[in-house]
């Protein structure tokens, strides 16, 4: 009885939440959930805090599962390209070569892209 009351304090109620990307490096013992998202202009620096509240039962479910480090990165741009402050400190930590310039050109053409097509 006790081990059962035991078991049951231990489960965690998760939502059903799904990254965008997962990056694990079993070398570094490390794991990434990156999430990407684009916004309005006012809600960058909102949308960026919900990502990594909303992903922080996962953090702590994976790293006792795998036993690894795990980060939450998020990646929120706005539709007409408007980045927080720690966007690049974000976008500093996942492996590669990234431009800020780049990524924020991708989000204001597919922004254009989604008007062309509802205008016409």
């Amino acid at each position: 009885m006790m081990a059962k009351m035991m078991m049951m304090m231990m489960m965690i109620i998760t939502t059903n939440n799904k990254p965008s990307i997962i990056i694990r490096d079993n070398e570094k013992r490390t794991c990434m959930l990156i999430n990407v998202a684009i916004s309005g202009d006012r809600n960058v620096i909102k949308k960026e805090a919900e990502k990594i509240l909303k992903y922080k039962d996962l953090t702590v479910e994976i790293q006792r599962m795998w036993n690894v480090k795990t980060k939450v990165i998020p990646v929120i741009i706005s539709a007409t390209g408007t980045i927080s402050k720690s966007f690049r400190k974000y976008v500093i930590n996942i492996s590669g070569n990234h431009e800020v310039k780049e990524l924020k050109k991708t989000a204001i053409l597919g922004t254009a892209h989604r008007l062309r097509k509802v205008l016409t």
